[in-house]
């Protein structure tokens, strides 16, 4: 991370190369985080391009006592948010428009990856959002309760809210 505080800096200084590494770095993460919210990729790629829009406008604010993903991730919501308060739109991702598998992979856990995507889907936002950065992305509950402006124990709970949920769900696919 010495190499990202280094890009930070440079581009603070007006160094466009090395924001576009910042760029290259952050790109996929944010991409797969926000793809969670939308069932149209071409309007995450627009939240993507909108946070680091802001990102490189504000990037004198950046302070940095969190990551620097963990305040891109914030930006990346709230664009999101902004344009679902706009539009008065709640769309979640479509298996349709699911990655496609790899080439080589085992039947039985694709069918589970799948399975387990259309349970995340069933989550409210908070608690797909907690559940994605946390298990997925590797968040801390501080980065997170800073990304999603509520509190560690509130990421907390929304994690072991999601987790028992989806603990239910796979016993009752067990069952049947």
């Amino acid at each position: 991370m010495e190499q990202e505080a280094l890009w930070i800096a440079k581009s603070k200084e007006g160094d466009q190369k090395a924001f576009r590494s910042l760029y290259n770095l952050h790109l996929n993460p944010l991409f797969r985080f926000l793809r969670q919210f939308s069932t149209d990729p071409s309007q995450v790629e627009e939240w993507v391009q909108r946070a680091f829009i802001k990102a490189f406008e504000r990037l004198e604010q950046f302070d940095g006592r969190s990551r620097f993903s963990t305040w891109l991730f914030k930006l990346g919501l709230n664009e999101m948010r902004t344009d679902r308060r706009r539009w008065q739109i709640v769309p979640f991702i479509s298996l349709e428009h699911a990655e496609e598998a790899p080439a080589e992979f085992d039947p039985m856990e694709f069918e589970w990856d799948h399975t387990m995507r259309a349970w995340v889907q069933e989550l409210d936002e908070a608690k797909r959002a907690v559940f994605v950065l946390y298990e997925i992305e590797g968040y801390s509950h501080a980065e997170i309760a800073e990304m999603l402006n509520i509190g560690e124990s509130t990421s907390r709970t929304f994690l072991f809210r999601a987790k028992r949920y989806l603990k239910e769900r796979w016993k009752q696919e067990v069952i049947q």
